[in-house]
C-alpha cells in the first residue's frame, strides 16, 4: 500500500521500522568503511530533508521564540519521535539541551554501531524549527543549528542528550 505523506503523519507503529531502517544504514556505512565524520554529515542531511519537507504537512506553531522554544521542542518531540523530553536553555553561549530518555531511534545499544541514530532527530528539529521561523519573519524568531549528540542510549548512556545552538533573528 502507498501512503501519502500526510497520510504517513497519522500512521502509527512507523519508528520500528524507522529504527531499524536507520541502524541498517548505519552498519551498511560501516562495512563500506565511511569515516563517522561522512557517516554522521549524511545522516544529518537526511534529517535536515526530513525537517524541511515535514513543516509542509505538520507545524507546532506559527512562531519561534526564546519565549516557547521549550515548548516547540516538547511538542515537536511528542509528536514525531514520541518521546517526553526536558530541555535546558543556555543564554550565556546560545545553546539548548534535550535530555530524551525514552528516544525512539537509539532504543537498544548494539556493539557494532558506533553512531547514534538520533543525529538524523538533531537535524530535522533543527531544520523544522529554522524553516518555521523563516516563514514567520518575526524579528524574535529563532533558528536551531545542530552541534552534537553528546549521548546517546544507542552508545551505552541511560538517555540521548542533544545539543542545538541558536541564533535570534530567524535566518
Amino acid at each position: 500500500m502507498n501512503y501519502t505523506r500526510e497520510e504517513l503523519l497519522s500512521a502509527e507503529a512507523t519508528m520500528n521500522q524507522m529504527r531499524n531502517a536507520i541502524n541498517h544504514l548505519i552498519r551498511f556505512m560501516e562495512k563500506n568503511k565511511l569515516k563517522d565524520k561522512k557517516k554522521r554529515k549524511r545522516l544529518r542531511e537526511m534529517g535536515k530533508n526530513m525537517g524541511r519537507t515535514y513543516v509542509r504537512y505538520w507545524k507546532p506553531t506559527e512562531k519561534i521564540n526564546l519565549t516557547n522554544i521549550k515548548d516547540v521542542l516538547a511538542t515537536i518531540y511528542q509528536n514525531i519521535v514520541n518521546s517526553s523530553i526536558s530541555v535546558e536553555l543556555n543564554e550565556a553561549n546560545q545553546t539548548l539541551i534535550v535530555i530524551d530518555s525514552k528516544c525512539s531511534l537509539c532504543k537498544y545499544e548494539f556493539e557494532d554501531i558506533h553512531l547514534a541514530g538520533c543525529e538524523i532527530i538533531l537535524a530535522m528539529v533543527a531544520e523544522m524549527v529554522t524553516q518555521i521561523s523563516k516563514e514567520s519573519k518575526d524579528p524574535n524568531a529563532l533558528s536551531l543549528e545542530p552541534v552534537e549528540v553528546a549521548e546517546s542510549r544507542g552508545l551505552g548512556h541511560s538517555h540521548c542528550k542533544q545539543i542545538y545552538k541558536y541564533k535570534r533573528g530567524g535566518t
